[in-house]
């Protein structure tokens, strides 16, 4: 495998309502213009051919093949779809809505908004430019080429979700704050099957397209400084006034993704999950938001922990407003959900992630917090607050009540996401492995400084409550890796490696990575010059099919982005020795996102058809 030196990221010169990216400049394809506009309240049922160019518009189902020129299409108009042409508003609601488009337009956006510059974290020409543009649906296109041997063991359907935003955004956006959409290709028997992507068909998604445009407010992007409280209190007037509908949740389920109990769950940490189907053509559909029979009733964060012992399903669940601010939960392999173990903080925290070991969960209580009050005085409601010390807590897996948590302090640590933790009994240590990210909320505020996620072993002792730490690669050899897993089959045990994506140049990913967790030697796959990628899935040899060699034994699956060409693919990497098997050609592109599963042959034919 050949090491392909990949150019910087190209400069961006921050402009609100404009894209001035290099690709821009040369009016390349793959770039994006926003741009100010008017917006309305009132549902429009005739198509968007018709509708005046304003209106922010869906995008057209595979638009994003290529056309005749050989370029992909991005936010062609399209009438609405059957059943959702606009809701009928009354004499009230309609005037109501008049006044609240033109407090919006008149105030928020003309005094608040624009004469201000947008923070290249919430610049949607900096967040969606080139391929974190957003993509239409694509319903199944079958037979795709295969070049090289995709290993006939691998037998599902690789599932991808990512952020993608329906309509234009009338303001600031945040990468994390885009609609869900899911990537799936089905293998079998060493063919691709067939590549699909459909949007998470999510109350708020459903809504907004009924009204024909963006109506709930950005979480990241929009919700900050005084413009942020104005478009709260929009978002309260129009609810009041019915123009909107949050009681059927606010998430966007575009982060997460995990097969548990016959569902395959999309999950964001704003919303209950939503169960999406896998039809057996190969194409998705959105069964509806899953409160597990009636028996969740808050919002769980996007990365539960799926224990391969137990067939339990482990999960968090944050609050910013009220206490309690965080609490745990498990689910039973049939579904059944325990009580909740309410854990005591002193304020709401940022938890992206946690992870568990054989008995216990490990949960991390780090410097990233939400101050609301921070917005009454012009800032982010996400602040680094220096003055906390980072902990870690360690809890029985079946406990009664928090009282059971032992708490170890980490200072000055922040860990976006854990890949592992296990025991060491003899040490009375608890080993948790994690990326270490300095500055800490640089993902959601801006920052100067360059970002660094420095993979990490942290070690809890239990008895001392005493913490250490290593950087695992050593210093010449140090990259940013994000987004991977282990062997999922030993998950909350020992592991020796770690499969991480070289998130280089930031916040592209250039390939991925091998890490050897004991004595730090790293192997790298590279992507290649102008191809970048996300997160590496490994899928394990199917224990059913052939004895495992080793913990290596299996497969890396990865979407690939060729930005030159304009082409994405599957790539399917032999684990153990890290070469290249197959590339699967796809027929539509597909943008940069977060995180994915694989669902097996025999998973697919146990799908529960509904959420009762």
């Amino acid at each position: 495998m050949a090491t392909i030196t990949t150019p910087g990221y190209a400069h961006i010169q921050r402009q609100h309502g404009r894209c001035s990216t290099t690709a821009a400049r040369r009016g390349a394809s793959n770039s994006v213009r926003f741009s100010a506009r008017a917006v309305s309240s009132v549902p429009h049922a005739a198509a968007a051919s018709s509708a005046p160019a304003f209106l922010p518009v869906p995008f057209v189902p595979g638009a994003d093949a290529p056309s005749p020129s050989g370029k992909p299409a991005i936010g062609v108009p399209k009438a609405p779809r059957k059943g959702e042409e606009g809701k009928r508003l009354n004499f009230f609601q309609r005037a109501a809505a008049m006044a609240l488009d033109a407090f919006e337009e008149g105030f928020v956006a003309n005094v608040l908004e624009r004469p201000h510059g947008l923070p290249s974290t919430a610049d949607p020409a900096v967040q969606i430019a080139g391929n974190f543009a957003p993509v239409g649906e694509t319903p199944p296109a079958r037979a795709l080429p295969v070049s090289g041997r995709i290993p006939p063991f691998i037998n599902g359907v690789y599932a991808r979700n990512g952020a993608n935003p329906h309509f234009d955004p009338v303001a600031g956006h945040h990468l994390f704050d885009g609609d869900g959409m899911v990537h799936a290709v089905r293998i079998r028997n060493g063919a691709a099957e067939s590549y699909a992507c459909r949007f998470t068909e999510t109350a708020r998604l459903r809504q907004e397209r009924a009204m024909g445009r963006p109506m709930f407010p950005k979480a990241i992007g929009e919700l900050h400084g005084h413009s942020g409280i104005a478009r709260l209190a929009l978002f309260y007037a129009r609810a009041a006034c019915g123009l909107v509908d949050p009681s059927h949740g606010t998430g966007v389920a575009n982060a997460g993704l995990v097969y548990f109990n016959g569902r395959l769950l999309a999950m964001s940490e704003d919303d209950l999950p939503y169960q999406v189907r896998i039809t057996a053509d190969g194409d998705l559909e959105t069964v509806g938001r899953y409160d597990f029979d009636g028996q969740l009733g808050c919002a769980m964060i996007a990365h539960p922990k799926l224990d391969p012992a137990t067939g339990e399903l482990h999960a968090l669940s944050y609050d910013v407003i009220k206490k309690p601010y965080l609490k745990y939960f498990y689910f039973a392999p049939d579904g059944t959900k325990s009580a909740d173990v309410e854990i005591p903080l002193d304020q709401p925290t940022m938890i992206h992630d946690f992870a568990i070991t054989e008995n216990y969960v490990v949960v991390p209580d780090h410097q990233v917090v939400f101050k609301l009050q921070e917005m009454l005085r012009g800032g982010s409601p996400v602040v680094l607050d220096k003055e906390k010390t980072s902990r870690f807590g360690v809890l029985p897996k079946h406990a009664a009540d928090a009282s059971e948590m032992v708490w170890v302090d980490v200072p000055d640590c922040f860990c976006f996401h854990l890949w592992n933790s296990w025991e060491e009994v003899e040490s009375d240590e608890v080993v948790v492995i994690g990326s270490c990210m300095t500055p800490a909320d640089s993902i959601f505020n801006e920052s100067d400084d360059r970002l660094e996620s420095v993979l990490t072993e942290i070690r809890l002792n239990t008895r001392t409550g005493e913490s250490t730490r290593r950087a695992i690669l050593p210093p010449s050899r140090q990259v940013n890796l994000e987004v991977g897993m282990v062997n999922r089959n030993l998950l909350g045990r020992k592991t020796r490696y770690a499969y991480l994506a070289v998130a280089e140049p930031w916040p592209k990913v250039s390939g991925f990575a091998k890490v050897d967790l004991a004595t730090g030697e790293l192997t790298k796959f590279d992507y290649g010059e102008g191809r970048f990628g996300g997160e590496p899935c490994f899928v394990p040899m199917d224990a059913a099919a052939a004895t495992p060699r080793g913990e290596d034994d299996g497969y890396i699956l990865s979407f690939v982005h060729d930005e030159r060409a304009g082409t994405s693919e599957l790539l399917v990497v032999n684990a153990a020795d890290m070469r290249l098997e197959a590339t699967v050609q796809l027929p539509s592109r597909v943008p940069y996102g977060f995180h994915g599963t694989f669902i097996t042959g025999g998973e697919l034919t146990t799908q529960a058809l509904s959420i009762d």
